[in-house]
C-alpha cells in the first residue's frame, strides 16, 4: 500500500494556519464559506460566514479506538520511539485521539509494553491504551498468538494497569473467559471500557456480560464487530447479535472496520442505517499502515500484505487469518462518505466515538435539542477548544489542527 500524500507543514500539531477557511461539517450540519479563527491556546474565538472563501473541508479530528500501528511502528511490540512514530503517522492523516492496541501476551511483556507507551499519552500523542487480549477465546483467535492467550486473570489485568501509570482506557475479552465479574470491575474502578470479541458465546453469555457491566457503570463495546466471532445465525444469534441488540438499547456500541476487507460495504451499511449513533469507524490499522505491500509482523506473528490487505503468513499454501489492517480513519471518511452524507461519515469516524470515551466533540455539543432538525448554530463552538482536520478536494489532508 503506497504511503498516503504527505500533509501540507500547517498539519504538523500547533503549527496549524491562524484561520481556517472553507466548508465546516459536523455530525449534524455543514456550513460552506465558514473562516474559523483559533487564538494560541487553540481555542475557537470567530467563526463568520464570509462567501467565496476555501475549497477545504473541515471535520472534527478522527477518533480511532482500536489501533496497533502504522509507518513501520507496532504498538504491541515496538519501542517508544516506533510508537511515537505510528502515532504521529495517525496523527497527520487527521486522527487526532487514538487508543494504541496491545495484542495478547504475557503478563510480562504487557507491563512492559504498556510503561512503554504511557508517556505518549502525556504529550498528547495517543489518548491511552487499548488491551486486545490475553483473555480471549482460543478457538477465535485471528491474529492473536494462541499461545499467548490465558484465561481471565484480574491480577494480570491490575499489573497491565498499574504499568501503565492508569493510562488503560479499553480492554477486549471474550464474555466466557473466566473472572468476568473480577475483570467488570477492575474496569469499573479504573474507568475502562469493556470491549467483548474474540468470542464463541452464545447470545444468553453475552447479554448477562453486558448487563453486568451496566450495573457497574462500564461502557461497553463490541471489539471490531463480525470479525472474530460466529456469524449470526437464525436459530445461534450468538455475540453479534447480542451486541447489536444491546447498542440497539443503549447499552453498548459497535466497532466498525469500514475498510472493504473486513466488512463488506453492504454490511457496514446495515449496521449504520438510520444514522446508528452507536456504531463507529475503526482502523485496527497494523505497523504496514502507510507502507507497501511486503512482510511485517503483529505482536511477534509474520504477517503479509498483498494488495493492502494484512494476512498471518502460511507455509502450506492457505489463506491466513486477517492481521489487522491497512488504512487510516482518513480512507475509511472518504469510503463512507461516497455512500453517504458528508454528516454521517462525520458521524461515523468522529462524533460517535467521542461519545464512547464520555468527551462528545464540540462541534456536536451545541444547545439544540436532540431531536431538532433546526441547523446547529456554528457559532457554538466558540470559545472552545477543538481539533478538526482539513481535507483536500482531492481527500488528502491539508491540515490538521489539534487544540492538545
Amino acid at each position: 500500500m503506497p504511503p498516503s500524500p504527505s500533509p501540507t507543514a500547517a498539519a504538523a500539531d500547533h503549527g496549524f494556519p491562524r484561520h481556517l477557511e472553507g466548508r465546516l461539517v459536523t455530525a449534524h450540519a455543514v456550513w460552506d464559506n465558514a473562516r474559523i479563527t483559533i487564538d494560541e491556546a487553540g481555542v475557537v474565538s470567530t467563526v463568520e460566514h464570509t462567501p467565496g472563501i476555501g475549497d477545504i473541508t473541515w471535520v472534527p479530528g478522527f477518533v480511532d479506538l482500536h489501533n496497533h500501528g502504522g509507518n513501520s511502528g507496532a504498538f504491541p511490540s515496538g519501542t517508544t520511539e516506533d510508537c511515537r512514530r505510528a502515532a504521529q503517522y495517525h496523527r497527520a492523516h487527521g486522527t487526532t485521539t487514538l487508543l494504541a492496541s496491545l495484542v495478547s501476551a504475557t503478563s510480562d511483556e504487557l507491563a512492559q509494553q504498556a510503561h512503554r507507551l504511557h508517556p505518549l499519552v502525556g504529550e498528547g500523542l495517543i489518548h491511552g491504551i487499548h488491551m486486545e487480549g490475553p483473555f480471549v477465546n482460543p478457538g477465535k483467535c485471528g491474529a492473536q498468538n494462541p499461545a499467548k492467550i490465558m484465561p481471565g486473570n484480574p491480577d494480570v489485568f491490575a499489573r497491565v494497569i498499574d504499568a501503565s501509570n492508569n493510562t488503560v482506557r479499553s480492554i477486549t475479552f471474550a464474555p466466557e473467559t473466566d473472572h468476568v465479574d473480577e475483570l467488570l470491575q477492575l474496569c469499573a474502578n479504573h474507568n475502562i471500557i469493556a470491549s467483548l470479541g474474540h468470542t464463541n458465546a452464545d447470545y444468553a453469555t453475552t447479554s448477562a456480560v453486558i448487563t453486568r457491566a451496566r450495573e457497574l457503570g462500564v461502557t461497553v463495546t463490541a471489539t471490531h464487530l463480525f470479525n472474530a466471532m460466529p456469524p449470526i445465525h437464525h436459530r445461534e444469534p450468538g455475540a453479534a447479535a447480542a451486541c447489536i441488540a444491546a447498542a440497539r438499547q443503549g447499552q453498548a456500541h459497535l466497532e466498525i472496520i469500514g475498510d472493504g476487507v473486513h466488512l463488506a460495504d453492504g454490511t457496514v451499511d446495515m449496521i449504520m442505517a438510520g444514522g446508528n449513533p452507536s456504531a463507529f469507524a475503526i482502523s485496527d490499522a497494523m505497523e504496514a499502515a502507510g507502507l507497501a505491500d511486503g512482510n511485517y509482523q503483529l505482536g511477534g506473528l509474520d504477517v503479509t500484505v498483498n494488495a493492502a490487505v494484512a494476512r498471518l503468513t502460511t507455509t502450506d499454501g492457505s489463506t491466513g487469518s486477517i492481521a489487522g489492517g491497512t488504512t487510516t480513519l482518513l480512507e475509511q471518511f472518504t469510503r463512507f462518505a461516497a455512500r453517504h452524507s458528508l454528516p454521517e461519515a462525520v458521524a461515523f469516524t468522529s462524533s460517535n466515538a467521542h461519545a464512547v470515551l464520555g468527551r462528545p466533540t464540540t462541534l456536536q455539543d451545541s444547545t439544540q435539542p436532540k431531536n431538532s432538525t433546526k441547523p446547529e448554530d456554528p457559532t457554538a463552538i466558540v470559545g472552545k477548544p477543538i481539533d478538526l482536520v482539513g481535507i483536500a478536494p482531492n481527500n488528502t489532508i491539508h491540515a490538521v489542527h489539534s487544540a492538545r
